[in-house]
């Protein structure tokens, strides 16, 4: 996932650079490595509140110090770090802390597009139930008893309710005979996509969202 595109600025660079290279680049957030030491990120707003344009990087007071992830981490390690820091790119460290390289918003998103299987066509189910309730093992075994397979799944949580949505895609256009199974074992149906269309729409949308940030 690591981006060939993006190279890490210097102490010695001038925030001018780094303005213009985040304009470039449509980036928000750039790192600063000295050889392969990671020193921080610097971000659009740094630069804008200390407004001295043609001062080197080195003088700057950086809002986000040392943000990263390890190179060994799993994906959704990354998304959490990206959504609570509120990131347009990602450092990424080697087991010495020394600076690998950076993994882009954009490239973040294409990932994540693989694993839920934005790409496969199938049915998408949205469930709801009690956390006491919830069995994979079981949802899993109505879908597969249906000869559909599990494509992807994951799940919503209200920290206000004992309720779970869990949305599942399977590998079949036609879901009706999975849903009167689990309509038989009382589950409750919250939404489904079957259609064609759906299933188009929802991967038009995917690929505008990665055209504008290609943009």
């Amino acid at each position: 996932m690591l981006s060939d595109s993006i190279l890490p600025l210097r102490t010695s660079d001038t925030a001018l650079t780094a303005i213009s290279m985040m304009e470039e680049l449509k980036v928000s957030h750039l790192p600063i490595v000295n050889n392969e030491e990671f020193l921080g990120l610097i971000s659009e707003n740094d630069i804008l509140e200390y407004n001295k344009l043609e001062d080197p990087l080195g003088n700057h007071k950086l809002s986000l110090t040392l943000p990263s992830v390890n190179e060994n981490q799993h994906i959704f390690d990354v998304v959490k770090v990206f959504s609570d820091l509120k990131l347009t790119i990602l450092p990424v460290l080697d087991k010495n802390n020394n600076y690998l390289g950076i993994i882009t918003l954009r490239d973040l998103i294409y990932k994540l597009s693989q694993t839920i299987a934005v790409n496969n066509p199938g049915g998408i189910i949205i469930l709801e139930v009690n956390q006491s309730d919830y069995m994979l093992s079981q949802i899993a075994h109505i879908i597969e008893e249906n000869d559909a397979k599990v494509l992807c799944l994951y799940i919503s949580s209200n920290p206000d309710t004992t309720k779970m949505e869990i949305t599942v895609k399977i590998n079949k256009m036609d879901i009706r005979p999975v849903l009167q199974t689990l309509n038989r074992y009382n589950y409750i149906v919250k939404a489904t996509y079957t259609d064609f269309n759906n299933i188009e729409n929802l991967k038009d949308r995917y690929d505008l969202l990665m055209n504008y940030l290609n943009m």
